[in-house]
């Protein structure tokens, strides 16, 4: 009995979602006479789709590192110790949350879908409501296919005995009934609406999502569609300084096609985000970019930097892709209101209002738990982290048009059907990125038509473009790399006593080498290790039964019918 009571209220937790207003009454049976009797009440409905915990990234502005771009001192997330298991509380979460977003979605629509709502809607609005939360439904579904293949799908509200008994459905069909559902909100959501101040879904949103989802699932040519059709609308446009364009002082950017908005005024928030804030700042400096990341970077002449003659060892920051600068902190460099400066032999460092020299605690000679890699992020970064007890409010992006630019080019390669569109999308973002015009002559843009280059060329400008956005683990999963990149060492600085006696006093100050760049773009520091200069400083170790997440334990152990994923 006591099994079976357990087994009803994680049934009600995976399909019907925590207490709240729209939780209070019968999941069978929505009440259209207390609930939807008007279209206030309709759209504050639909408000709680919007909920900043049903979206998510796959990897925070904290220690929540799932790819090779970032990482957290030595210690290490599941993903990249291979131990993920069906208890991971991060899997199980978002499996938890997608599910309570889509009842949310399926709730309205029964009721929207009742006559008693019709009768007090007009059709027109009644359309757009229910795109609205097809749109939600869809981007769920999306996101959990992704992650998990098989899942449970339904698109009507679920009893409890049906929850407990509910199996997996085959992600073919349920790619399907996803289409459906976006395809329903390209046709009926508005291309924008009247005051930019509203964050609502859109038919760009609707295109841009469906884009990423046929490209996740390697349907490129629905992905290659959707993302022209996006970009054919022409309501969006890159927004033109790159570095501001994160900033939380940058609100309703013309690029962002969809996003969540984060306000101090009605307390939501990010943080507090001491991670990623420096040590002279008040900090911890502990969550940093990689050196895999920083390496990827290209040079102002478009080449690697183990081919670029514009490569300098010794001041790595300088004739680097603009995006570096934009997203890493370069040394020597005002951040946060000091120069930044790792260097084990600066044990002092100049605070920029004052004017004056004060201890660098940014520097491991002095605080042994400075950036192991040197590294700090910029990207987003700016002095105004520093007020409001470290909370921000800075925009959630969950998808913008550099993005779809470059899907659409890299599903076009996919396909092999590569043609003057292809490379003027991923110019566009590149130039931006120099902020130069498309037909510049002053940045180094991508001419090479041949399949294998250019898709070496579109999966390097991915990481530079969209670093620290929550992006670059579904590129690695999807492009099947992860079992290469997470399966090596996370390299950093030698120990403050050896890094000056046996780098900075041989002159070889700031890398001691050059990493290769693979086929895959992604930088190689096999030989630079053997040489004994740099650190090893924690082992990732991947398993390839986690290119698809476990279902949940919880899941499992209430529905005999919930099959696990392979390895788990």
């Amino acid at each position: 009995m006591k099994s079976k009571i357990f087994a009803a209220v994680l049934s009600i937790l995976l399909f019907a979602s925590c207490q709240n207003s729209l939780d209070l009454y019968p999941l069978a049976e929505p009440s259209a006479e207390k609930w939807y009797s008007n279209e206030t009440e309709i759209q504050l409905a639909l408000n709680d789709l919007y909920r900043i915990d049903w979206w998510q990234w796959d990897e925070d502005l904290s220690n929540n590192y799932l790819s090779d771009d970032g990482f957290y001192r030595q210690s290490l997330t599941p993903v990249k110790a291979g131990t993920i298991t069906s208890q991971w509380d991060f899997s199980t979460t978002f499996w938890r949350n997608s599910y309570k977003a889509i009842a949310r979605a399926n709730r309205a629509i029964v009721a929207l879908n009742s006559d008693e709502t019709k009768a007090k809607v007009a059709q027109a609005k009644l359309d757009i409501y229910l795109a609205e939360a097809r749109f939600h439904r869809a981007a769920q579904y999306a996101r959990l296919v992704n992650h998990f293949g098989d899942v449970v799908y339904s698109d009507q509200v679920i009893s409890i005995e049906e929850g407990y008994s509910i199996g997996r459905t085959n992600k073919k069909t349920v790619t399907t009934k996803i289409y459906e559902d976006f395809d329903f909100a390209m046709k009926n959501l508005p291309t924008s609406y009247a005051t930019t101040a509203v964050k609502r879904a859109t038919k760009g949103a609707a295109m841009g999502l469906k884009a990423r989802f046929a490209l996740y699932e390697g349907d490129f040519k629905v992905a290659a569609e959707a993302a022209k059709a996006c970009m054919d609308l022409n309501a969006f446009t890159l927004h033109p300084d790159y570095s501001n364009l994160f900033l939380q002082s940058t609100k309703n950017s013309k690029e962002v096609i969809f996003s969540i908005p984060r306000s101090l005024e009605l307390k939501q928030t990010v943080g507090p985000i001491s991670d990623i804030i420096t040590r002279n700042a008040g900090g911890f400096g502990a969550a940093n970019p990689t050196w895999d990341l920083f390496c990827a970077y290209l040079c102002t002449d478009g080449k690697t930097i183990d081919q670029s003659p514009l490569y300098d060892p010794r001041n790595p920051f300088a004739n680097r892709d603009p995006r570096c600068t934009a997203s890493i902190v370069e040394f020597g460099t005002p951040h946060l209101g000091f120069i930044y400066d790792p260097n084990p032999t600066a044990l002092q460092v100049t605070r920029l209002s004052s004017n004056t020299k004060v201890t660098n605690n940014d520097n491991r000679a002095n605080a042994q738990f400075a950036s192991f890699n040197g590294l700090v992020w910029k990207k987003r970064v700016d002095d105004s982290w520093l007020l409001n007890g470290r909370l921000i409010e800075t925009e959630h992006f969950v998808i913008r048009l550099a993005d779809v630019m470059l899907m659409y080019a890299e599903a076009k390669t996919e396909l092999n059907e590569i043609d003057d569109s292809v490379l003027a999308a991923v110019n566009a973002v590149r130039a931006r990125a120099y902020k130069v015009a498309v037909t510049a002559t002053t940045y180094p843009a991508i001419k090479t038509k041949a399949q294998a280059e250019l898709r070496r060329e579109i999966r390097m400008e991915r990481r530079m473009e969209l670093a620290s956005e929550g992006l670059r683990y579904m590129d690695i999963i999807r492009w099947k790399i992860a079992g290469k990149v997470l399966n090596r060492p996370i390299y950093g600085i030698l120990d403050p006593a050896d890094l000056k006696t046996k780098v900075v006093d041989k002159n070889l100050w700031f890398f001691a080498g050059t990493p290769t760049i693979d086929q895959d773009g992604t930088p190689d520091f096999t030989a630079m290790a053997a040489t004994g200069l740099i650190k090893n400083l924690v082992l990732t170790t991947w398993n390839d039964r986690q290119y698809l997440w476990p279902i949940p334990t919880s899941e499992i152990q209430i529905n005999a019918n919930m099959k696990q994923n392979e390895g788990y």
